[in-house]
């Protein structure tokens, strides 16, 4: 059996390629998505589609509604959700795509550091699993197989 596991948290540096290569080392059987992580794409998606906006509003609103698709219909094939925040960006996006997961319903695993203990404390309530280095929530995936 393989899961599929989508990779929520930030774009910016290359977290999910350190997964991927220690999920390799073990030897484990998944599949991930995530969001797009061509940051560039993903802002200029809307006008892509739906050719040139009026203004940044409506630039970052025709992107935000694609992205959003993107992100459902991958969330709903996942069989589980990472959802990582760091201490380094801002996290929006993380914010919400684990609130999506938790209102569909699917397996998720926060992982956070200690210093966002308290900001977290209501996702943290909400998640099915709450952990604070990768490595852990690797463990909890690898447990399924167990």
């Amino acid at each position: 059996m393989e899961l599929t596991v989508y990779l929520a948290g930030q774009i910016h540096d290359n977290w999910r390629e350190e997964l991927k290569n220690k999920v390799s080392s073990r030897n484990l059987p998944f599949t991930f998505v995530g969001p797009q992580e061509n940051h560039e794409r993903s802002d200029s998606i809307g006008e892509d589609v739906l050719g040139n906006q009026p203004s940044n509003l409506y630039r970052d609103h025709a992107a935000s509604s694609i992205n959003n698709f993107r992100t459902l219909v991958l969330m709903k094939k996942s069989d589980a959700v990472i959802a990582l925040f760091g201490e380094s960006y801002k996290q929006w996006n993380t914010a919400m795509d684990i609130s999506t997961a938790i209102a569909l319903n699917k397996p998720t695993i926060l992982v956070r550091p200690e210093s966002l203990i308290h900001p977290l404390k209501e996702i943290a309530n909400k998640a099915n699993v709450t952990v604070t280095s990768m490595d852990q929530a690797l463990d909890v995936l690898a447990y399924v197989y167990e």
